[in-house]
């Protein structure tokens, strides 16, 4: 190949001279090489970042379905754990706590709000890496405390399981005379005319009649309380059973206890009399529950069976004459 010349043969002055090129055509070909030079650097660019941008591409995809399928995996896990969640709630409020008469624990206390599971999906419409995983992490924190709590209301439900034997020996269930005829209640709990003034007056137990002497019995676990002569109830027993019962046994002819002592359901606690304001030997029985007087007829179940127990009660209904 023929390799240009920067000289050329002037005739005028028959000598040989160095060729110049104008400044114009300088500048025309270095804007000729830097624009083959971009076109040159802008196909290479392309093609090779379109090439490795695919292979970020797919694998920024294929990560992004391994995330979305965890996160799904998470939230439908976090819902499930929840709905089990709310049934154990349910069975403690419903079931355990009211066998045992515990108060119900309010849905305030087990969690503040509920904060529900975001789609992974979102992440389309601006939710960054960031709240996706706050989100989760909310979820999971108020289950952790809500099982936290469960645990504590189970640990009580225990305590309760433990005591649940003492409340049943400390709660009065026999009839303090021995009535297997059934015919030994001669007043019942109510409104009954005195005795004495002859008017209607509340009365606040059952009279059961007797035999002077006959045995008065314990009808619950406790411990003697009280012991002392009134006008009213004449000599009469006071029994704490503890978990807010009380039981009492007036007009007593002879005692068989004394203040302090732990007495057992069934136990001998004194003897029927005569004494106070009575009208014949009989027992004055009266069963309190935290303070208040309530009808005894609902604490013989240990000894009357249902037929029983509608025989005594069409007896002790009878608005009749009690005897103090």
């Amino acid at each position: 190949m023929k390799k240009k010349s920067n000289f050329f043969y002037n005739p005028t002055t028959l000598q040989f001279e160095k060729k110049e090129t104008p400044v114009y055509q300088k500048l025309y070909n270095a804007l000729g090489y830097i624009s083959v030079s971009l076109v040159c650097g802008v196909i290479i660019f392309f093609f090779f970042g379109s090439y490795f941008e695919s292979i970020k591409t797919k694998y920024y995809k294929q990560r992004f379905n391994q995330l979305d399928g965890k996160y799904n995996q998470l939230g439908d896990l976090a819902v499930q754990l929840k709905k089990e969640m709310s049934v154990l709630e349910k069975r403690d409020n419903d079931i355990y706590r009211a066998i045992f008469q515990a108060k119900n624990i309010e849905d305030s206390l087990r969690a503040v709000d509920e904060h529900s599971i975001t789609k992974y999906d979102h992440a389309i419409y601006g939710a960054s890496v960031k709240e996706l995983y706050e989100d989760v992490e909310t979820s999971l924190y108020q289950l952790k405390n809500r099982i936290k709590f469960q645990l504590k209301s189970y640990a009580m439900i225990d305590e309760l399981v433990k005591n649940k034997e003492n409340l049943i020996r400390a709660t009065p269930a026999i009839q303090p005379i021995a009535n297997k005829d059934l015919n030994r209640i001669a007043s019942g709990f109510g409104y009954r005319i005195d005795p004495v003034y002859k008017t209607e007056k509340f009365h606040e137990g059952l009279d059961f009649t007797a035999p002077a002497g006959t045995a008065i019995y314990a009808t619950a676990d406790g411990v003697i309380e009280k012991m002392e002569f009134n006008g009213g109830y004449g000599n009469h027993v006071i029994i704490n059973h503890g978990f807010g019962y009380k039981t009492l046994y007036g007009h007593l002819f002879k005692y068989e206890v004394h203040v302090g002592k732990k007495i057992k359901r069934g136990e001998v606690v004194g003897y029927v009399g005569n004494t106070g304001k009575s009208t014949g030997p009989h027992c004055h029985y009266e069963v309190i529950k935290d303070g208040v007087k309530i009808n005894p007829i609902y604490y013989f179940f240990n000894d009357l069976s249902a037929q029983q127990f509608q025989q005594i009660t069409t007896i002790a209904n009878q608005r009749n004459q009690s005897l103090d």
